[in-house]
């Protein structure tokens, strides 16, 4: 399994993407798709055309938008450049299925696309991709807002995404023994804010859940100007990585 960051920043930070994930196992997936993630998307090399799922870790802005931008270009890719895509699909929390159905209801040109495309809502049950196992379980996000994180299992090597949450039981338990958590370090443990985990908050969930390599990401630009590695470091006995745009790890 490969992990590429497309995006460690937030909406509008100013020297990284938001919000976004590569994942190469079996099958190309991508966790999360915000602003600016797409054209690191390019630059990895990777084919977007034979991604087969996305899985949304909630709706704000800064995680979702690119995919506009994506799903265009496969309209058009496939419409009119003479080219072919295998199924897409787009998995989330619950209400995934009406908001992309009233996107493609919206959009010009989005109603009938001429390849197959599959909206499936998350639940805490286990499902495979291929010979993939994604294990979805709700986080503490914000109120009123169905937020997820994602256990990905893939040749006995366990990747957790915690999207954005704060610090709660289920997260823990979703990051329990896995090689690899990336968690939300929205803000320095020295200036805290609301309904993100600071840097310490991360290495609480990593130390408790026995993770082997902790990588902190989403920042917003209080925690870059912060040293919120060695901050997780202090709770955190295991690796601890500052996520950056384009980093790959090999698990």
């Amino acid at each position: 399994m490969r992990l590429t960051i497309l995006g460690s920043g937030t909406n509008l930070h100013p020297t990284r993407a938001a919000a976004g994930y590569l994942v190469r196992t079996d099958h190309t997936m991508l966790l999360d798709f915000g602003p600016r993630t797409l054209s690191n998307l390019l630059k990895t090399g990777v084919d977007r055309h034979r991604i087969t799922h996305i899985l949304f870790s909630h709706f704000h802005a800064d995680h979702f938008s690119d995919f506009i931008t994506y799903f265009f270009d496969a309209l058009i890719y496939t419409k009119h450049g003479g080219g072919w895509r295998p199924d897409l699909t787009l998995i989330g929390p619950r209400g995934t299925k009406t908001l992309f159905r009233s996107i493609m209801a919206t959009f010009p040109s989005f109603a009938k696309p001429p390849f197959p495309v599959h909206l499936k809502e998350a639940t805490d049950r286990t499902f495979r991709i291929g010979e993939t196992l994604i294990t979805p379980r709700r986080v503490v996000h914000v109120p009123d807002l169905n937020s997820v994180g994602y256990r990905i299992e893939y040749k006995k090597k366990t990747l957790v995404y915690s999207g954005d949450a704060q610090y709660c039981d289920s997260l823990v338990r979703l990051c329990r023994e896995a090689d690899v958590a990336v968690l939300d370090c929205s803000f320095p443990a020295t200036k805290p804010g609301p309904v993100h985990m600071h840097a310490g908050e991360c290495g609480q969930v990593a130390e408790e859940a026995g993770v082997d390599r902790l990588v902190l990401s989403h920042f917003y630009p209080p925690a870059d100007r912060a040293d919120v590695k060695a901050q997780a470091a202090e709770i955190f006995r295991g690796t601890v990585l500052k996520g950056k745009d384009l980093l790959t790890l090999k698990l």
